[in-house]
């Protein structure tokens, strides 16, 4: 399935008088949110190249964490991936590819590899030395991904309400059984606690739902890379065409949650639940991740009595998409550990624009997030492209009455960027560096 990019047909329907008029034109015309210049092209794809590079490491960690580490009481080292997770094939990649969607390799990448061996030292020391001195992937991002999907869980689809039947309690008592059977106390704790080791369970679900989603996204962004190396890409509108067909290609990968221990697989969420990449990994993780998250850390009081956090969730608007990437350095907020991922993996031309723009190395940090931002404002583009080609009409149907029905579907999301925190108006402009 393909998303039409014929352009607007004038007088089919009036002009929209929504403030953000000028998006929704170019959203109903087939565009992006993001406007289609060859520099906001070079940025995005550039910033893909750099995400898919700790995001091949960040869903292999997952997916190790859920599927090995599992309850570990201690687990010090769940960062540490053993070679069998690094010479995982990726589904999407490979010979061995289900859907081959990247042309490179199925195992970890090869830039991955190097990084994870010499780090920004540039020297080869033992792997706790590197982990020490956070010379490392910055795993912590993609768990606050994952508790970002856990808090926000009510989004549609049934993989959250499933965690709660009496059906996978059953799959995580037998788990939990055979994970502890040489463990009385952590078995008798269990018995005096099933919620809290069932909580836990359900936490390490989300790992091996994130992994998943992430498991597509790489290849994705890899093979966005290389067809923009090859001049493949003639605007914005071309790489967000490529993600929506993505979409659609990959929209019911199973999601699911196997634990291996010793020679076992013990499913606490089987494939043959049925639950889909698009509605139980996709949607609910640009809910979560990309609109609303959480306040960071030190710039909002938690408290009650200051108001200054929203008592509905609803309301929550601290994603990506409504960031204000100028504090983002301080201490311990994810996005920073990401930009910090990303930097060692910068794909030369987006460096060399970055030493053009930016104020010393100091600023580059800054950069990044401003490009990811914008990057994410044309991933948003393609899911709301999806979901009106999946739910109304073609942006060319002849029917003003459809024309009409995509209208609104498109001012209804064009509403969620009309707070003041929203970062939809400055990414139309190139200044906003």
């Amino acid at each position: 399935m393909t998303t039409t990019l014929t352009p607007e047909k004038p007088g089919i329907i009036p002009p929209s008088n929504h403030p953000h008029a000028d998006v929704i034109h170019r959203l109903e015309a087939g565009g992006s949110m993001l406007p289609d210049t060859p520099e906001n092209l070079m940025q995005i794809i550039g910033i893909y190249k750099a995400y898919a590079v700790p995001m091949d490491f960040y869903w292999r960690d997952l997916l190790y964490i859920a599927e090995r580490v599992f309850l570990n009481p201690l687990p010090a080292f769940k960062y540490f991936l053993p070679q069998e997770y690094l010479d995982l094939h990726n589904h999407y990649a490979g010979d061995t590819a289900d859907l081959r969607i990247w042309r490179g390799v199925a195992t970890a990448h090869p830039e991955l590899l190097e990084f994870m061996e010499k780090g920004e030292v540039k020297r080869k020391l033992p792997k706790l030395l590197h982990h020490l001195w956070h010379d490392r992937v910055n795993m912590e991002f993609a768990e606050a991904c994952m508790v970002a999907m856990l808090w926000h869980q009510d989004m549609g689809g049934r993989y959250n309400d499933y965690l709660y039947t009496d059906e996978y309690k059953a799959n995580c008592d037998r788990a939990i059984q055979a994970y502890f059977k040489r463990n009385p106390l952590m078995l008798g704790l269990h018995k005096l606690f099933p919620e809290m080791f069932y909580e836990k369970c359900r936490e390490l679900s989300y790992y091996s739902n994130l992994g998943l989603f992430w498991e597509v996204m790489a290849p994705v962004f890899f093979e966005m890379s290389d067809i923009y190396d090859e001049g493949g890409f003639k605007g914005v509108p071309d790489a967000m065409d490529f993600l929506v067909n993505g979409i659609f290609a990959v929209a019911g990968r199973p999601i699911y949650h196997h634990v291996y221990i010793g020679d076992e697989c013990y499913e606490l969420i089987p494939k043959s639940k049925g639950f889909t990449w698009l509605y139980e990994a996709a949607l609910p993780y640009v809910e979560a991740v990309f609109y609303r998250t959480a306040p960071f850390r030190g710039t909002k009081s938690y408290n009650a009595q200051a108001g200054q956090v929203p008592s509905d969730q609803n309301d929550f608007h601290y994603g990506i998409l409504y960031a204000d990437v100028f504090p983002v350095g301080s201490a311990g907020i994810p996005p920073t550990l990401l930009m910090q991922d990303m930097l060692h993996f910068l794909p030369p031309y987006l460096l060399d624009y970055y030493q053009q723009y930016c104020r010393g190395e100091d600023d580059i940090l800054i950069q990044l997030g401003i490009t990811f931002q914008r990057s994410m404002y044309n991933v948003t583009s393609a899911v709301i492209q999806a979901l009106r080609t999946a739910l109304l009409y073609p942006l060319d149907d002849p029917n003003p009455r459809h024309r009409t029905a995509n209208r609104q579907f498109f001012e209804a999301q064009m509403d969620r960027f009309l707070r003041p925190e929203a970062r939809l108006r400055d990414i139309q402009s190139q200044d906003y560096r």
